[in-house]
């Protein structure tokens, strides 16, 4: 996969941010931790190391909080749970919060003392309003006991995208997903039947898929030829990158940092923010793209596409299946074609940004006092970064439920996973509970891979072959009382950005009144947040001098 190269500055960063994690990793934060000796050893392993498989001395319980998911609802008898105990002498004893709920929940848990000891399921960043109270483990400081994890972080290099996570005291409180690469995912479904019949070429950019979307509203009058779903933004995050910028799902702070200049600079104020903004507006103005798009839900939006009424819409590899199984029975089977097309590129050329990092675990900070401490974290380690718990949790139980033979893994006869064997009865997540998202996730290429199709592996191919990963951001390690205020303004001032770039694109807002839109984010306290972040950022970067 192609790399944007760095400046000089970038390098000299990075070199001493890559410095510092490694010193953290081998050190426990460089000394500054708790010593390790003191942690409660019931049932721990004495020596346990890369390649092993956690194994209890003595059995005990753990309590994890469950993120309940509607499409395969939690089952107490489900295989992965046997296993489990049966390979490490430990039983999990799930909280179970619907997925819908489970935010609010784990706050109210946690904020109460009444969170479980694992608390999955946490993005980076989720962790930052318990950091302050010690409702939650400092985890940084124990990582010499996780083998697996260390391993993975120093082979794959991950040092300078894990001190993104540190707080102000030098720390990191959340235990992310592990990925060796980054993963694209999220792209424009086509009807490629459509753009063949037509001698459409697939469009590579953004300028391209205007282009298509205008001979096809010419083929076909009274079609959309763009309507989307996620309320568009999933494509604004995608297309935003393209523009050098950020937008939709990618918005996150609000903040860019601009390496030229070595400062943060508010995202909404750029001239590549408003000439994103000036693209789409030029779809929707000349009836391209469907202006229900940012409002209408998610059924909605799929029923136009599977419906044939639209010929592109946002997905993933998953709504890729889905789409196809509804448009078997709309339009019938061999009469259409569909395609996860190569994310286009924009004005800044053929980019993709993305982190190997994933959802993670926070453990509470109760913890500290359990004399099962150690062993609780070895069997952390093992399940959610060993190669071999890593497999287990996705695949299951080899020659139960799957066989594996030359390296490549099968589904057993039986059993089908998004599409991967159709004809299978039973489903590995519904009737075993593998590969939901409390347990499965991160790992090497090779079994991320191992459950794509073989479009879905072509599409992947053509993402690294095709674009240029962009480095990623220094941190902002805000302290809490910061944090409360930073909160405070970004809030509001993103709300706000929302909703103009909503009214901008839609042409409810003229592009021209842009300058008057940057002066009431002004008025709404901008420069007193684009100024807190720039000096949390210096005095975090004199810090790592």
């Amino acid at each position: 996969m192609k790399r944007k190269p760095r400046n000089l500055l970038g390098k000299m960063i990075l070199t001493m941010t890559m410095s510092a994690v490694l010193a953290a990793c081998s050190s426990g934060d460089a000394g500054t931790g708790p010593d390790i000796s003191e942690v409660g050893t019931k049932s721990a392993m004495e020596n346990y190391k890369v390649g092993d498989t956690f194994k209890a001395t003595e059995p005990f319980n753990l309590s994890i909080l469950y993120s309940d998911q509607p499409t395969y609802p939690y089952k107490k008898d489900w295989l992965l749970f046997k296993k489990i105990t049966e390979m490490t002498g430990v039983t999990l004893e799930p909280t179970i919060v619907p997925m819908s709920d489970y935010p609010q929940k784990r706050s109210l848990l946690i904020s109460s003392g009444d969170a479980p000891l694992v608390i999955p399921k946490t993005y980076p960043g989720e962790e930052a309003p318990f950091v302050s109270s010690g409702a939650i483990l400092p985890i940084s400081d124990y990582i010499d006991l996780m083998p697996h994890f260390k391993d993975k972080v120093e082979k794959w290099k991950l040092e300078p995208e894990l001190e993104g996570l540190r707080q102000e005291d030098g720390k990191y409180y959340v235990l992310p997903g592990l990925h060796e690469e980054v993963w694209p995912d999220y792209t424009l479904i086509v009807r490629n039947d459509l753009f063949e019949k037509n001698s459409i070429a697939i469009p590579t950019t953004w300028d391209e898929v205007y282009t298509a979307a205008k001979k096809l509203k010419e083929i076909y009058p009274d079609s959309i030829p763009f309507s989307d779903r996620f309320e568009f933004k999933s494509t604004l995050s995608i297309a935003a990158v393209g523009y050098g910028t950020k937008a939709g799902w990618g918005f996150g702070n609000g903040l860019t940092y601009k390496a030229d200049q070595d400062e943060f600079v508010y995202t909404a104020t750029t001239p590549e923010y408003k000439e994103l903004l000036t693209f789409f507006n030029k779809m929707v103005a000349e009836g391209l793209l469907d202006k229900e798009s940012f409002t209408q839900d998610d059924d909605q939006a799929t029923q136009k596409f599977v419906s044939g009424k639209s010929f592109m819409i946002n997905g993933n590899s998953q709504t890729l299946v889905l789409h196809r199984n509804d448009m078997n029975k709309t339009l019938g089977e061999g009469k259409f074609s569909i395609t996860k097309i190569t994310v286009p590129g924009g004005p800044k050329g053929q980019l993709m940004s993305g982190s190997r990092l994933e959802n993670g675990v926070m453990i509470s900070g109760k913890i500290k006092d359990h004399e099962n401490f150690k062993a609780i974290i070895q069997f952390i380690d093992w399940l959610y970064y060993s190669d071999e718990g890593q497999e287990f949790a996705k695949w299951g139980v080899e020659n139960e439920t799957y066989t594996k033979e030359g390296g490549k893994r099968k589904l057993a006869e039986d059993i089908n996973y998004n599409g991967l064997n159709p004809k299978g009865t039973k489903d590995l997540r519904v009737d075993f509970g593998f590969s939901g998202g409390v347990f499965a996730y991160g790992g090497t290429t090779d079994l991320l891979q191992s459950m794509f199709s073989e479009e879905e592996l072509v599409f992947q191919k053509n993402m690294t072959e095709t674009k240029e990963v962009i480095p990623a951001e220094p941190p902002i390690p805000y302290s809490s009382e910061d944090r409360e205020r930073v909160t405070l303004l970004s809030t509001p001032l993103k709300d706000y950005t929302e909703q103009n770039t909503l009214k901008f694109i839609l042409g409810e807002r003229k592009l021209s009144d842009y300058d008057t839109f940057i002066k009431e984010l002004e008025s709404q306290g901008l420069s007193n947040y684009v100024k807190m972040a720039n000096d949390t950022y210096k005095v975090y970067k004199e810090n790592k001098q």
